[in-house]
Order: C-alpha cells, then sequence, then structure tokens
C-alpha cells in the first residue's frame, strides 16, 4: 500500500503544493523562491529516502516567514497524511547527526499529540535568502500540523550552515526511522490502543 499524500494550501500570501512518498528513494524536486531553504529540503528528502516534491509561490517582497512556516504546516499535514494510521510503525525515532564540527539530535514521536522543543544557536540573522530564526518556526508547523512530538537541538557547532542542514538532516533521518514497519508490531505501539 503507497505511503503517500499530495497536500495542497492556497491563501492570499502563499500557494503551496506538496506531495510525500515515505517509500521513496530521497528524490526531490523542490521550488520555493528561497534557495537555501530548497537545499535543506533537499537534504531532509535525500537523507530520509522521501521521495518530494514542494512548489511554493509566496510573498518574498515581504519576507521569507509566510512562505516557510506555510511550507512546514503543508509538509506536516502531508506527512501525517501518509503515515494513515499508524499500525505497524515504530512510533519513535532519533538520532544524532555528526556535520562537520557541528552534532544535531532529533528525537520523534509520532504520537498525535503536537509539542516542539527547539534548541539551537545561530550567529547570524540568515543563511542566504533564509531567516535562521525561521527553522524553529518551520519545524514548530510540521510538528502541530502533523501531530508529532519533535524535539531538535544542536548540540555543538560554529558554522550556521552546518548546524541548520544537520537538523534537517537528522530530522529526516528520525522520520524515517519513526515511520518504519516493523513486523512485531501488529497494531499500533501504544498501551491507549490508539494514536
Amino acid at each position: 500500500m503507497a505511503r503517500t499524500a499530495t497536500v495542497e494550501r492556497n491563501t492570499k500570501e502563499t500557494q503551496i503544493r506538496i506531495s510525500l512518498n515515505l517509500d521513496g528513494s530521497g528524490k526531490a524536486d523542490i521550488h520555493t523562491g528561497i534557495g537555501f531553504f530548497d537545499h535543506m529540503l533537499n537534504g531532509f528528502a535525500r537523507h530520509g529516502l522521501f521521495d518530494l516534491s514542494v512548489s511554493v509561490t509566496g510573498d518574498l517582497e515581504v519576507d521569507c516567514h509566510h512562505s516557510i512556516e506555510d511550507a512546514g504546516i503543508v509538509l506536516g499535514t502531508a506527512i501525517k497524511e501518509a503515515v494513515g494510521d499508524k499500525k505497524g510503525i515504530r512510533r519513535y525515532g532519533s538520532l544524532l547527526l555528526p556535520m562537520d564540527e557541528t552534532l544535531a539530535m532529533c528525537a520523534i514521536d509520532l504520537s498525535g499529540r503536537p509539542y516542539l522543543v527547539f534548541d539551537a544557536d545561530f550567529k547570524g540573522e540568515r543563511c542566504g535568502d533564509m531567516d535562521t530564526q525561521m527553522a524553529k518556526e518551520f519545524f514548530y508547523a510540521i510538528s502541530y500540523s502533523a501531530g508529532m512530538n519533535l524535539h531538535l537541538k544542536c548540540l555543538y557547532g560554529e558554522n550556521d550552515h552546518h548546524k541548520m542542514e544537520a537538523m534537517f538532516k537528522a530530522f529526516g533521518k528520525a522520520l524515517d526511522q519513526a515511520t518504519q514497519f516493523d513486523p512485531r508490531i501488529v497494531d499500533v505501539l501504544s498501551t491507549k490502543g490508539s494514536l
């Protein structure tokens, strides 16, 4: 059974379409109008082994905020739809990811309960054309629209590019882990009987 979703969201500020295949091979077709954000989403897809198509038209004449936040809302919704009823999946995923001098951690629980813990300090105001403070806004939007408990932390590092990229890649790897099937799990992995 294909675990895919295509989600569209259109407002006066943004027009977004995202297609996601959780059981892909890491193919990405990303066009957000924000070069550095495209680079981050490519890393997420490639290292999570997701097939991901993202098309964003946003009010970049204002700034990158609406485009990135709304992309998080749509991607989180696509993750939730593609995961489906969560029967047989591992539910939890975590990873420590090194990138040169940087070490980032991501831990995920696909519990249905949204919560974000984000701990990263950036030295600059932006990486390329992406405001560094938008990383937290993006992951907040994902956690709430996907119903995901998401913890992201940059344990240490010097270069903002490396910090951000390590976090996006760690998120991809942890999400891949959490969405994998385990033959020992016959229903949902919960004492409550539902997620």
